[in-house]
């Protein structure tokens, strides 16, 4: 039983892509709807993202902001308010032209992202100085048309947050873009145990109508990069293509500064690609739905699932805990679990009950313990704290080893063919060698780190007199 179930996950190292699909499938995160990339998030897949949710909008109120709720429809005459926006969205927008029979008059746009919808509103709600900052946020889905799509990673919709914000001065709004993409940053690496690199996209992967953009990126167990989470500084394009004035403290008609954040649920593709193994999912316990799954054993016996019980009850208090009772037999349990990547495995049967102890098992070493019941909630804490620390000291072992440093490009292409990873490479600015490196290697700019260092005077490309560290791979 235990050699087939395992059997079924495809080896990452044999073929990574279908290993994804495996885990993502037989861990029970979703399901294929009848739309062509879209997913159905089942339970435990939706559990995970309510705990980063839960997590995040603490973060977000904490900081001052407010949730709200637009509309999912956009006017057409009101996306093409800015033309930058509108440009970078366009072949991923979804259209409705359509309202049962009828035609309509002007062709509704399904949310690609909401700033011409808050820019609108903000027209309306912000007259002076005194009605600033405007500190929103929105929890909702969104539907871009994507040509290539993967489970959480790139579907035609996802959930996400998205912070829409409006400020007096651009010193303000450049603060509120580094506050949130801080926020981000410590939810990854606190929370779901991701290291990432702090940066600035270059001008060509800013988010279209920005005038800078922030980014985290992380890196997956088989090289390639994810952006993780991005901060926009808008600065006041779209406050003058709608009109978003205010009475500034002289007296004087200002435009605001803008900001917008975003958060999706991409950020599960991420945790399953960085600490997964072939046994399936490893979850961090800090966000984990279950953090330790009660297995009786031969619970048939008299005063085995009744202590099994009377343990679950117990720990609930301190720990998320689930229990299996089922009828199903504990190897098929303890493979089950295994999959989910539930952090502990806790067993219990009637030799256990008679010495006054249990068996507590690691999902992410396997390593067994017997344990004596007494003190068992403090030794769980730290267990769980030591899974914690130790997955995120992993990942970052595992970021460090598969990241390069070159200086020239032969060099470039011969590290990026042979393991992949992040490129540290000096770069010039001009946004041809940029478009050159990518179509001659596959890799892209993920960020100009905000920690730079000089690794030579030349740009890795083409030997003209460098502007600053780029990180470079290829990415989701």
């Amino acid at each position: 039983m235990t050699k087939e179930f395992v059997k079924s996950v495809t080896s990452m190292q044999d073929d990574f892509a279908q290993w994804y699909t495996d885990v993502v499938t037989k861990a029970e995160l979703i399901d294929y709807s009848s739309v062509r990339g879209s997913m159905i998030l089942r339970p435990y897949g939706y559990a995970i993202w309510e705990n980063i949710q839960k997590e995040l909008d603490k973060q977000i109120k904490v900081t001052g902001h407010e949730n709200v709720y637009m509309p999912l429809f956009i006017p057409e005459s009101l996306l093409q308010k800015e033309k930058d926006h509108i440009e970078g969205f366009a072949p991923e927008v979804a259209w409705v032209t359509h309202g049962g029979e009828e035609k309509l008059t002007e062709r509704l746009c399904v949310r690609p992202t909401s700033e011409v919808l808050f820019a609108e509103h903000f027209k309306n709600i912000i007259h002076s100085h005194r009605d600033l900052p405007k500190l929103y946020n929105q929890w909702s889905n969104v539907v871009r048309w994507e040509k290539t799509t993967r489970p959480f990673l790139r579907t035609l919709e996802f959930l996400w947050q998205e912070g829409h914000t409006c400020h007096e001065t651009d010193e303000e709004a450049h603060d509120e873009t580094v506050r949130m993409l801080n926020v981000y940053a410590d939810l990854c690496e606190e929370f779901l145990a991701i290291p990432v690199v702090k940066g600035q996209k270059t001008e060509k992967e800013k988010f279209a109508g920005a005038k800078y953009t922030y980014t985290i990126e992380s890196l997956m167990h088989d090289g390639k990069a994810l952006q993780s989470g991005t901060s926009h500084h808008l600065g006041d394009g779209f406050a003058k293509a709608f009109g978003i004035e205010f009475t500034n403290r002289e007296g004087k008609l200002q435009t605001v500064q803008q900001t917008s954040w975003g958060f999706t649920t991409r950020i599960i593709g991420a945790m399953i690609m960085v600490h997964g193994d072939d046994r399936g999912l490893v979850v961090p316990p800090k966000i984990a739905p279950t953090q330790l799954m009660i297995v009786p054993i031969a619970q048939h016996k008299e005063g085995v699932l009744d202590f099994a019980y009377d343990l679950k009850d117990k720990l609930s208090h301190t720990f998320r805990t689930g229990i299996d009772a089922s009828d199903k037999k504990p190897g098929w349990k303890f493979n089950e679990y295994e999959m989910k990547g539930i952090p502990l495995r806790l067993e219990v049967g009637p030799r256990d009950i008679e010495q006054d102890q249990v068996i507590l098992v690691r999902r992410d070493t396997g390593e067994k313990e017997i344990l004596p019941l007494k003190g068992l909630e403090s030794y769980i804490q730290n267990t769980l704290s030591d899974i914690q620390n130790s997955l995120f000291k992993k990942a970052k072992a595992h970021r460090e080893n598969q990241t390069t440093t070159v200086t020239t490009f032969d060099e470039f292409k011969a590290k990026l063919s042979e393991k992949g990873g992040f490129i540290k490479g000096m770069w010039c600015g001009d946004e041809a060698c940029e478009s050159y490196i990518k179509d001659e290697t596959g890799a892209t700019s993920r960020c100009i780190p905000f920690e730079q260092e000089k690794l030579s005077d030349k740009c890795v490309c083409c030997d003209q007199q460098a502007k600053q560290l780029v990180y470079w791979a290829k990415a989701y």
